[in-house]
């Protein structure tokens, strides 16, 4: 989840301050002057949408070490930093990937992610509470599971999806935001005024927030493939017993009520709940890792 949740904040952010430089560097008066001409905003809002996108994932592997306090092991300090490498190191070799610089963060909560722009050069960072809750071979499980997103380019395609769901956002706030500007404004030219620039910060927010319905989505799909790499690179049982650790863990009655909104419970969410959740209930990824090496 920690993968996702950063690279969408970091996107957020990236597009409200590209949407600050437009407006400064007088962009949508230009658009205005050439008589809102809808395809030079749609080319306006990809540019700037596939931009905001390519610029949080180069961000991804900087962002995450700042903000989850990652420590990068240079040196291994003891006997679990030592293997915490040595089998990310064996993963990457097996999988055909540059070694990841392996990372560890303080949280009581079991929890791991992977990011970075280059599968060469990507990040694998587990927390404290991983490592004190999991036996070794689920453990690696999880690396397994990791390394499987960065071998499968997930980081790459998810930036490409967040473009195009950016470049709609930035679309339609600018729309929605002139014509805004005119009936309630009352500014003819739909576009100069402060009103319009307001009305169009806080539509880019809000749709960004809805849109990300859809990266929601894609990110619960390649949980599946990432697991599917877990069970090749550490055992399929070894996935299974990591996904069960995780769900005894995240007992619904003590997760706090904006991380079970995420899915990361055992229980099902339904309705909207399910739409933002990143990953799928973990009842769903054990069954298929089951059905699919015909584990009853």
């Amino acid at each position: 989840m920690k993968r996702v949740l950063l690279f969408i904040a970091t996107n957020l952010a990236v597009v409200l301050v590209l949407s600050v430089v437009a407006r400064v560097l007088g962009l949508d008066q230009y658009l205005a002057a050439q008589g809102g001409s809808y395809t030079g905003l749609l080319v306006f809002a990809a540019l700037f949408g596939f931009g905001g996108a390519i610029i949080s994932l180069l961000m991804s592997k900087w962002s995450a070490k700042r903000m989850m306090g990652v420590r990068v092991i240079d040196q291994p300090q003891n006997a679990t930093e030592q293997w915490l490498v040595e089998t990310v190191r064996a993963q990457a070799t097996q999988v055909g990937i540059g070694m990841p610089e392996v990372g560890v963060f303080e949280s009581p909560d079991a929890n791991a992610f992977a990011t970075g722009a280059n599968k060469n050069k990507a990040l694998v960072a587990v927390s404290t509470g991983l490592l004190q809750r999991m036996k070794r071979q689920e453990v690696e499980a999880v690396l397994g599971h990791e390394i499987g997103h960065v071998a499968n380019g997930d980081m790459v395609t998810l930036t490409l999806i967040q473009g195009v769901v950016n470049t709609f956002v930035i679309f339609l706030a600018r729309v929605i935001g002139g014509f805004i500007d005119k009936v309630v404004f009352k500014n003819e030219d739909g576009r100069g005024g402060m009103g319009y620039f307001v009305i169009v910060m806080v539509l880019e927010l809000l749709l960004g927030v809805a849109a990300s319905v859809i990266v929601m989505w894609f990110s619960r799909q390649r949980e599946f493939r990432a697991d599917i790499a877990g069970a090749r690179l550490a055992g399929t049982g070894s996935m299974i017993g990591a996904l069960e650790a995780l769900k005894r863990a995240h007992d619904p009655q003590a997760l706090p009520e904006k991380m079970a909104a995420f899915g990361i419970n055992g229980g099902t969410p339904t309705g909207l709940k399910r739409l933002f959740m990143s990953h799928p209930p973990l009842e769903e990824r054990i069954e298929a890792l089951r059905q699919g090496s015909g584990q009853r």
